[in-house]
């Protein structure tokens, strides 16, 4: 997927004028470069005098109410100043559309890499920081666990009451919706749709503790330090919201690539992939870390698979109606496939 330019979406002289308001250094914004992401947001790295900033906003069209996702993203992260949760660095947010068409913030540049995209030398080089690679982001998570979501001013950021109990009808409903692309195969062609669905109500957990989710953690979405194995930041915090915790980790369950470095969504790329611990120590590793009850985390792996799969689904319904590319849909419906298969095996265990 290609980068949408920033040249049309950021003007430079308004944003300049802005910053002014805000007394953020002075000067012209100088060396302007757009960042690789995650998703389709737009990330501005530049420098005002002695400063540099990174600008996050939302694409020409987004998916979703890019500017309320900024407004979102923002008040998360200010949140999350002075916590042990690595998180990037809220410099300034403009909730206003008026200054660049949309709500936008700015950040401190995190000094790290992506490891799906590749290892440095010093990790790849070393099983025993790639173990530790992966025990980190189980850290991360059991961090943002521990974040009283309440005392940071967050408890109206989402619906926790009944979050457990709304999820399949939430995420069955959403499959039921792609019938209304022509061409698509339907559910059937999903091994154990229903039988999944079902052994999610048979088996949820009967409470929970709220916090902060992130919503789609896993190991593109975090940033490690070019210096060790630790995490320089969680990225990508457009789906967070106030949930149950624990379906971070499930999320981490359903995309943790296999022995062999195969993943239920695909090869992640990380190589090499000798050393990653698996998923039974990154969940151990996550309970040195918290006090929350695991005695049904296998639960959350598989609500992990099943939300995941269907939300992968769609685009592949999309392409059999000729409204998204097919060997996007083909890929994908592929990934939703290997989650039920992954979801299947644990339930049969």
């Amino acid at each position: 997927m290609s980068l949408e330019s920033w040249t049309d979406l950021v003007d430079l002289n308004r944003l300049r004028d802005w910053m002014d308001e805000e007394r953020l250094e002075s000067g012209p914004l100088e060396d302007a470069t757009q960042l690789a992401g995650g998703t389709q947001n737009i990330l501005l790295k530049f420098r005002r005098g002695a400063r540099e900033f990174v600008l996050r906003r939302p694409p020409h069209r987004p998916h979703m109410n890019g500017s309320e996702t900024m407004r979102r993203e923002a008040r998360v992260l200010a949140a999350l100043k002075g916590s042990d949760v690595p998180h990037p660095g809220l410099i300034a947010a403009c909730p206003r559309e008026d200054v660049l068409g949309a709500a936008f913030y700015l950040m401190e540049p995190i000094g790290g890499f992506n490891a799906t995209v590749g290892l440095p030398p010093l990790h790849a080089g070393d099983a025993s920081i790639r173990r530790r690679m992966g025990l980190a982001i189980a850290d991360g998570a059991a961090a943002l666990g521990r974040v009283d979501h309440v005392a940071a001013g967050l408890s109206d950021l989402g619906k926790a009451d009944n979050y457990l109990e709304r999820q399949v009808a939430r995420w069955r409903g959403q499959l039921e919706s792609y019938k209304e692309y022509e061409g698509w195969a339907g559910p059937a062609e999903i091994p154990g749709v229903e039988r999944v669905a079902d052994w999610l109500d048979a088996n949820r957990p009967k409470s929970f503790k709220p916090g902060i989710i992130h919503g789609d953690y896993h190991l593109a979405n975090v940033m490690y330090r070019y210096d060790g194995p630790e995490l320089a930041a969680i990225v990508d915090w457009e789906l967070t919201t106030i949930g149950d915790p624990l379906l971070d980790l499930g999320w981490l369950m359903a995309t943790w690539p296999d022995a062999e470095g195969r993943g239920s969504t695909g090869s992640v790329g990380v190589q090499p992939w000798d050393g990653f611990p698996k998923i039974e120590d990154l969940i151990a590793r996550y309970a040195e870390g918290s006090t929350r009850d695991l005695s049904a985390i296998q639960w959350y792996g598989v609500l992990a698979c099943y939300k995941l799969g269907i939300i992968l689904e769609g685009t592949n319904a999309r392409a059999a109606a000729g409204k998204a590319p097919k060997a996007t849909g083909d890929m994908l419906h592929a990934s939703t496939l290997g989650l039920f298969r992954r979801a299947l095996g644990w339930i049969e265990k």
